[in-house]
């Protein structure tokens, strides 16, 4: 589950977002219009996250999903995720 919310932020947000960005024609999006743009489409993993039923025995795995996903959450609006970031700097370079 950890590797998954390290590759889920760039692998789903990043990879759509820089998909939206060239299909709107926005060549140069601010940092903070990258940003949230990533964060709309990890986002729309929302259903994938909350998909666990409640249960005693999944109550662990369901607190680490809810605290990680805001960690990531914090960590993109903040500018703290490098492969966001890398993403960003490589999109504005090539894209």
């Amino acid at each position: 589950m950890e590797r998954a919310f390290d590759l889920l932020p760039h692998v789903v947000g990043a990879s759509w977002a820089v998909i939206w960005f060239r299909l709107n024609g926005v060549k140069n999006p601010s940092r903070d219009e990258f940003h949230d743009k990533v964060l709309e489409y990890f986002n729309l993993l929302n259903p994938l996250f909350d998909s666990f039923e409640s249960s005693s025995v999944l109550e662990d795995m369901i607190n680490y999903i809810k605290l990680r996903k805001n960690h990531e959450i914090k960590r993109i609006k903040e500018g703290k995720n490098d492969e966001i970031e890398k993403r960003f700097e490589r999109y504005i370079d090539y894209g």
